[in-house]
């Protein structure tokens, strides 16, 4: 498999250019990072802040590394370290030669060819879903019912959250369910309602239909984008990883918000769904949400775009593994 024409464009990075990066990024991370590593060690959790660390499958030291991308070389003496990281290589003497390394100089850069022979699948099931959701109209319907049907009747079954409060009670919270219609189009969300929410949903996602149904109106949809961004490190810019990262804490923090749980204790004020102003309030995060969603999808696509190109036609596309429990 030949690498992408765009990808044998190489740039040079010495290592007072991409030292002040890294530094940077792992600044970046250390800010969300940390936080959760002391309540860990501690034995202690946090309904908000431990989500993207605990339901996705990324490990903040994972994280931390910082990738420059694809075609980018990187030369100096802390470049060296990186030659035994999976998915790195040592440029060939006519690569280093093409990117304007000093000859002798340490270097190291992201081997695209190894990726795509051992990670194929991922990167087309990728762009799939990023490119049919960027496709598809927003929709602004569902009011975050999605957290609420994972509760409905939750007294008859397991509990999913023992160390929270429901704010307005098990009965008025069915109530909400039962008055409202529940419209989810987001399998990861859809997967985990009660049983008896499941036939209220006027949806039936699936991981079979999800690369038709998810749109950049869905709050998970736009959360995934982060699921989508490291699970292809390091093609991409550590850069681009942290934003889809930020962009799905604080829509977190919102799905949170707008849930039936009382946060209020951990700085999180509701927002009423149950009322005419709350949903008026959830749809107007979700709209801004879902515009800086379809921007981070376009800049995903413009990575990945070469890439996918530069793919055999007709290669199957497996469904995503599911990530770990919300």
């Amino acid at each position: 498999m030949a690498p992408p024409a765009e990808l044998s464009k190489l740039l040079h990075l010495p290592q007072e250019d991409w030292l002040p990066r890294q530094s940077a990024h792992q600044s970046r991370v250390r800010r969300y990072a940390d936080p959760y590593l002391a309540r860990r060690s501690a034995g202690k959790k946090h309904p908000v802040e431990d989500f993207l660390f605990t339901y996705y499958t990324q490990k903040p030291g994972q994280l931390a590394r910082w990738h420059p991308g694809g075609g980018v070389v990187l030369s100096g003496a802390a470049a060296a370290e990186r030659a035994g990281w999976k998915y790195h290589r040592t440029p060939d003497a006519g690569e280093l030669a093409a990117a304007g390394v000093p000859a002798g100089a340490a270097a190291v850069m992201v081997d695209v060819e190894a990726f795509l022979r051992d990670r194929l699948d991922a990167l087309q099931f990728a762009g799939i879903i990023l490119a049919g959701t960027a496709a598809r109209p927003a929709q602004f319907g569902c009011f975050g019912l999605h957290e609420w049907a994972m509760v409905y009747r939750q007294d008859k079954f397991e509990l999913r959250h023992e160390y929270l409060q429901l704010r307005l009670g098990s009965g008025r919270t069915d109530e909400v369910v039962e008055e409202n219609r529940i419209r989810c189009s987001h399998f990861d969300a859809f997967r985990f309602y009660t049983p008896d929410a499941v036939a209220l949903n006027s949806l039936q996602p699936s991981r079979e239909n999800q690369r038709v149904l998810e749109q950049p109106g869905c709050l998970h949809a736009n959360m995934d984008l982060y699921k989508w961004a490291y699970k292809l490190a390091p093609l991409l810019p550590s850069e681009l990883v942290m934003d889809c990262f930020e962009l799905s804490w604080r829509i977190r923090a919102m799905d949170m918000q707008a849930s039936p749980y009382d946060l209020k204790e951990w700085g999180y004020p509701p927002i009423l769904i149950e009322t005419p102003e709350g949903k008026a309030a959830y749809v107007e995060h979700q709209r801004s949400f879902a515009a800086e969603s379809q921007e981070l999808r376009q800049r995903l696509l413009r990575e990945l775009t070469p890439l996918l190109q530069s793919t055999a036609p007709g290669q199957r596309h497996a469904p995503e593994r599911t990530e770990g429990p919300q």
